[in-house]
């Protein structure tokens, strides 16, 4: 090691959420658009997709084709799927379309698992038993995303307390795996260090992920800081698209390009291509209809050398 080296793992494992939780804000975007975002995106070399929510089609309307949307993705080997579920009704609906991999989100806040699942966050962790067991026995797996993890949008800041409480609570009612989420993009790395060690030493041995939210600015700089701490799986949605439709003022996630770009540069192994990230980024803009947040993306990739082609700019049509 010498001053300059920062102390970071070889290697992070990028689970794409733009198709769930990039998407579940916007207007219904056709089936055949997601195909071809869906398309654009296994070309990346992304190996884990959320793909989609079993949710009440009136809560988040632009998930509803979820059934539909799973019956495809068999011409996709090899990618790595799962599905976020809000209920053990969830669970089953997508075992039956072939998603074993769940994530089921517990809020740490009574105020946005009200709003957010319509129960509190007890009647939130009663479910967790119920699901793990559908997952299991479809040969799956269940991860915990603990919700407002560090601020809720009603109640403020979290307890670290609340929080190591549910993710424990979790864990012992059979969650296989915990992702804690920066609900409302509020967090900052002394908080991000705080929490993660806590919950570490509340659930030792039980990995551990994080979702980070780019509301304020401080998505990047809270995932490298996760990144020194061990953490090795990360959550990023292309273009940056994301929110949570139940929390006010919640915007976009942090965008997997920019991700790809700071990791890659730092020495940290992706496995994702950022060329092709752009491209999945451009197809991402058309299915939405209007710019995407990254600055990534608005600034054209890495910079181009002087007398080489300029290439299209990123935000025009292709």
């Amino acid at each position: 090691m010498n001053e300059f080296d920062l102390v970071l793992p070889s290697a992070v494992d990028v689970r794409e959420v733009g198709m769930r939780d990039g998407l579940q804000l916007e207007a219904p975007v056709p089936l055949a658009q997601k195909l071809e975002m869906l398309d654009a995106l296994v070309a990346t070399g992304v190996g884990r997709i959320e793909v989609t929510s079993f949710v009440s089609p009136r809560a988040v309307p632009a998930l509803a084709d979820a059934d539909a949307l799973a019956a495809q993705l068999g011409r996709w080997p090899g990618v790595h799927w799962s599905a976020l579920v809000a209920n053990a009704r969830g669970a089953v609906r997508a075992v039956d379309a072939g998603v074993a991999d769940l994530e089921y989100v517990v809020s740490a806040s009574d105020s946005h698992s009200v709003a957010n699942a319509g129960r509190p966050t007890a009647g939130a962790l009663g479910a967790v038993g119920e699901v793990a067991g559908l997952a299991h026995g479809a040969g799956g797996s269940l991860e915990v995303v603990v919700a407002t993890a560090w601020d809720c949008p009603f109640e403020g800041r979290t307890p670290i307390t609340r929080t190591v409480d549910v993710a424990r609570a979790a864990v012992t009612a059979g969650a296989d795996a915990l992702c804690l989420g920066d609900t409302i993009g509020t967090t900052t790395p002394l908080r991000v260090l705080q929490l993660l060690d806590a919950v570490r030493r509340a659930c030792p041995g039980v990995p551990l992920g994080v979702h980070f939210h780019d509301t304020r600015g401080s998505g990047l700089a809270n995932v490298l800081t996760a990144l020194q701490s061990g953490i090795t799986q990360v959550d990023s949605s292309v273009g940056g698209l994301g929110g949570c439709p139940f929390a006010p003022g919640a915007t976009g996630n942090i965008a997997t390009e920019e991700l790809v770009y700071l990791l890659e540069e730092s020495g940290v192994r992706t496995g994702l291509d950022l060329d092709a990230l752009m491209t999945a980024a451009r197809v991402t803009e058309r299915a939405v209809g209007h710019e995407l947040p990254s600055s990534l993306f608005r600034a054209g990739g890495r910079p181009v050398p002087r007398g080489a082609v300029t290439p299209t700019p990123a935000s025009a049509p292709s």
